[in-house]
């Protein structure tokens, strides 16, 4: 079944691709600099704009109602909203695992993403 690139899959893959980068980045990076907050910042717009535009993909149930994965976004938007409390009330050890937690579960995404059927897969391979 091929699938369709829609405005949606689109403005998502747009967002998780520097996504990716900037995460693996930010782990290598010295912490607390300037760099590291505003690239921070941006990962976390990147990150809420994957996880809502996500809202309007439909591809494993295309009767146009959630699934399960939608749980996904709703977790990586509660972790992006904890991560930043905790940074802001000046818990490191909270925040560095929010943050991490939310990077490893974009790189699951991303393999689930991959797997045979899927949109990603199709484009790729």
């Amino acid at each position: 079944m091929t699938r369709e690139l829609t405005l949606a899959s689109a403005i998502h893959l747009a967002a998780v691709l520097p996504a990716v980068v900037i995460g693996v980045a930010q782990l290598a990076a010295k912490k607390g600099t300037r760099p590291h907050k505003t690239l921070g910042w941006i990962w976390v717009l990147l990150m809420g704009v994957a996880a809502l535009s996500s809202f309007w993909i439909f591809g494993i149930n295309s009767d146009g109602k959630f699934s399960v994965i939608h749980l996904l976004s709703v977790w990586v938007l509660a972790n992006l909203f904890c991560a930043i409390w905790f940074i802001r009330r000046g818990n490191v050890r909270a925040h560095r695992s929010f943050m991490v937690g939310t990077l490893l579960g974009l790189a699951g995404a991303g393999l689930g993403a991959l797997s045979p059927g899927r949109f990603l897969h199709q484009l790729l391979f």
